[in-house]
């Protein structure tokens, strides 16, 4: 919470008329110029954690906010200056040490400040649960994020559930307070200062995994908090949201997708998978030789889904980044994809949206904002804890008797009652009946998240500053592919006359400011290139040292 007094009352009126004075955030041109739209959501890394040290790259072309501009670094940048970027607040010497101000404490009563982090390979994982995720954003008053989220309890927390906290620490001992620079991975902050970057983009819930990809394909988590929850009984077809999914949508309105896999697809929680498997689900190399025109294949799909090798078979391939997978395994299958693109036919009409599906327990300093829905608690009037869904109608469709809610196949103490029941004590009294007004719903969006838009149509080294969440995806190729050209939209609408699922897709925010469709100002961009790790360029043949990135 900010305070203002009387000698900051003038500046501050000077800062809000410039804000109203300020160009719009909306597109230049035709989103419908597009014709390929590309999604690709790694895990569990916080803006913070990957950019928060953006503008301090050597030759970065952003600034951090400037409080001499009217800017300051818990309300962040001027919505006009899309040369800044809101990240830590840090000095950086000659040597290139940081020392950043942003801190949480620790349970000896010492500060834990925001460091940098050369390990790669983060261990044990960090805790990014429903309830946790509450109390990292506010400590005492979990339930109270949304009207005070001070972001002040990350250390707390993980030195209590993952990594202990054993009464001898050092300064880099939290790792939930680390971030990354251009020297663990460069490729990414070459994307970053070449396209554009939103500093505003948020995962949907302050939670994990499932609830969070669940909006990326169904906007909402249809009650559900746990990623134990992620696939559903075996033959069931996958989860049925009431309001259905963008795979429904997109069929419903003869959009073409597909979603490449290489262990499981993530759309395997929604659609046949293994067997029967749904054919929309295809493996990854399938991608890359319809990206590289193979005759023998079908087409590339309007909407294509390109998921990360997620674990789920085991580790040695995972590249998702999901701690402890070394970080550089994702930067180089986000470079093979991104390349394959770059170098095809379908660059010059193509759209890549490549984000997190969550913070993974790493600190950012941005108070998650309220969720644009129209004012509802919810999306689609399922609280927390009382999953419904279309698996057994009617009685699947009361509170709490969807699938998979009080029970799951993973976990016999991970359940979505129980970590409702966890974060609020009140629910556990009646999980079924009236949700208590006391406790957290689903109308506040997540920790915030790295969101670029790689495109010939990119603003070049352009910040967004505008509020976003994964549903803005779907907005997104709502707005393309979905609504006539005829129909004119843009992100100051509260009411979307385009289809959608439920309110939080249809109140979302598209992010087309974050593009030029008249000019195509990136479509000569050159996309560097990420080898895996443990490999660089001049000398394939020896392993990468300290400091040397595999950045080609």
């Amino acid at each position: 919470m900010r305070w203002f007094g009387i000698r900051f009352a003038i500046p501050f009126l000077l800062f809000a008329a410039a804000l109203l004075a300020g160009t719009t955030a909306i597109a230049e041109g035709d989103p419908h110029k597009a014709k390929h739209v590309i999604v690709i959501m790694q895990e569990n890394h916080s803006f913070d954690n990957y950019f928060g040290a953006l503008a301090y790259a050597p030759g970065s072309p952003y600034h951090n906010p400037r409080r001499e501009d009217g800017d300051d670094h818990d309300g962040g940048c001027r919505k006009d200056d899309h040369s800044c970027v809101d990240g830590l607040s840090c000095r950086v010497d000659a040597a290139g040490n940081f020392t950043c101000r942003n801190a949480n404490r620790d349970d000896d009563g010492s500060t834990v400040f925001a460091f940098h982090d050369s390990r790669r390979c983060v261990a044990p994982d960090l805790d990014h649960g429903w309830a946790s995720t509450h109390r990292e954003a506010n400590l005492n008053h979990p339930n109270d994020t949304l009207f005070q989220a001070l972001m002040n309890g990350f250390v707390l927390i993980n030195d209590k559930t993952e990594q202990i906290d054993n009464g001898v620490e050092n300064a880099t001992d939290d790792q939930t307070m680390a971030f990354y620079n251009q020297n663990e991975i460069p490729f990414y902050y070459d994307l970053a200062q070449k396209f554009s970057v939103n500093d505003r983009y948020f995962a949907s819930v302050l939670g994990p995994t499932f609830p969070n990809r669940s909006y990326l394909m169904a906007a909402t988590s249809f009650g559900h908090l746990t990623t134990s929850d992620s696939f559903p009984l075996p033959g069931s077809g996958g989860y049925k949201p009431i309001t259905g999914t963008i795979f429904d949508l997109m069929e419903k309105n003869g959009v073409t997708w597909a979603d490449y896999f290489q262990d499981v697809p993530q759309g395997g929680s929604f659609r046949p998978f293994p067997a029967p498997i749904d054919p929309h689900f295809l493996p990854l190399p399938v991608f890359l030789g319809q990206i590289a025109g193979s005759p023998a294949l079908p087409p590339l799909p309007q909407v294509s889904f390109v998921d990360p090798n997620l674990g789920v078979l085991g580790i040695t391939k995972e590249n998702d980044e999901h701690p402890p997978t070394d970080i550089q395994r994702g930067q180089a299958f986000v470079s093979l994809v991104l390349n394959a693109v770059r170098n095809s036919p379908f660059w010059k009409d193509t759209i890549i949206l490549f984000t997190y599906d969550e913070h993974g327990g790493f600190y950012d300093h941005v108070q998650p904002p309220r969720a644009r829905q129209g004012h509802a608690p919810n999306p689609d009037g399922i609280n927390p804890g009382q999953c419904a869904d279309l698996s057994n109608p009617p009685t699947s469709l009361q509170p709490g008797q969807g699938a998979e809610c009080s029970s799951n196949l993973l976990s016999a103490t991970d359940t979505t009652t129980k970590d409702a029941a966890d974060l609020c004590p009140q629910f556990a009294l009646n999980p079924t009946g009236p949700f208590p007004a006391a406790c957290a719903n689903f109308d506040q969006y997540g920790v915030r998240v790295p969101f670029l838009a790689i495109s010939p149509f990119s603003k070049p080294s352009y910040v967004s500053h505008t509020v976003g969440d994964h549903t803005s995806i779907l907005a997104l190729i709502e707005t393309i592919f979905m609504t006539p050209a005829s129909i004119k939209q843009d992100d100051d609408e509260d009411e979307a006359s385009r289809p959608h699922l439920t309110k939080r897709d249809q109140h979302a925010n598209t992010l087309q400011d974050m593009f030029d469709f008249n000019t195509s100002p990136s479509l000569n961009t050159k996309i560097g290139v990420a080898l895996p790790q443990g490999m660089v360029p001049w000398d394939s043949g020896r392993i990468a040292g300290p400091g040397e990135s595999g950045l080609a």
